[in-house]
């Protein structure tokens, strides 16, 4: 089970959703995708944003 509140890296995000890290930088660049935020350089998402994220475009299907 995952930690609601716990923080994934571009790694964990790209994993998670099955596409690469270049297509999350893309996403970003356009306004897709679960919404992320940076740690001082890092870039890093909330584990339930992403999983929402998911959850919504499955309910808008």
């Amino acid at each position: 089970m995952v930690d609601a509140q716990e923080l994934w890296d571009i790694d964990d995000v790209a994993s998670y959703l099955g596409v690469t890290k270049q297509t999350i930088y893309s996403w970003r660049t356009t306004g897709y995708g679960p919404a992320g935020f940076r740690v001082g350089k890092h870039l890093r998402w909330r584990a339930a944003t992403v999983i929402n994220w998911t959850v919504r475009l499955e309910e808008n299907q």
